[in-house]
């Protein structure tokens, strides 16, 4: 497939998922709050993708987290089918909202191209480090939102929408797996473009 059909492909791929979704969902509106965490960055990425276009690799890598974004919209993150995992490891809660946290790290990957190719920093280096950072105050920013949107709503939504499933560290640990998803997207990126520049698409 050419490289400049891929994004196309990605998106398009996503909307019988999105329709599967909508229908009958746990709770219409966490649905909503959660679809929209999804639909939001994909209308910025289409309004950017005429002047900045990036790596089929980010792409790839958004494209994980709006499925696992989507699928935790129908069942609510605390409820998805993650029994077999949750069984094999041994584990006392559903860790699929944990697996969505890291994944949302990957963001880093496209955040240090961004930064880099606008030259906005100097060094891959420092793009590395930035998108690491960035991602991190975004998963701090995250969890105030989950507290705030639960408050307000003072019902089962807003429980099910923070998705702590009683434990008490559980924003702790969502923002140590998004900053591990981010290490680690980080690196990847660091060693793809350390010794190319500039970046090719890929």
């Amino acid at each position: 497939m050419p490289h400049s059909k891929v994004p196309l492909a990605l998106l398009l791929s996503l909307i019988p998922l999105m329709v599967w979704s909508a229908i009958s969902p746990y709770d219409y509106q966490v649905w909503w709050t959660e679809i929209c965490t999804a639909i939001v960055p994909i209308v910025v990425l289409g309004v950017m993708y005429p002047k900045f276009r990036f790596s089929n690799t980010a792409y790839l890598f958004f494209w994980i987290w709006c499925i696992i974004q989507i699928i935790g919209a129908h069942y609510t993150f605390e409820l998805v089918p993650f029994g077999a995992v949750t069984d094999f490891f041994g584990f006392s809660r559903n860790h699929y909202d944990r697996m969505a946290h890291f994944v949302v790290g990957f963001s880093a990957y496209g955040i240090a191209e961004y930064i880099w190719r606008r030259s906005l920093v100097n060094g891959v280096g420092t793009a590395t480090v930035f998108s690491i950072i960035f991602i991190l105050a975004l998963a701090g920013f995250w969890e105030l939102v989950e507290w705030i949107y639960a408050e307000i709503d003072g019902g089962d939504a807003g429980q099910a929408f923070l998705g702590s499933q009683g434990d008490v560290w559980d924003a702790h640990k969502d923002m140590l797996m998004d900053t591990m998803g981010a290490i680690l997207a980080g690196i990847f990126f660091y060693i793809r473009h350390k010794v190319s520049n500039p970046i090719q698409e890929a």
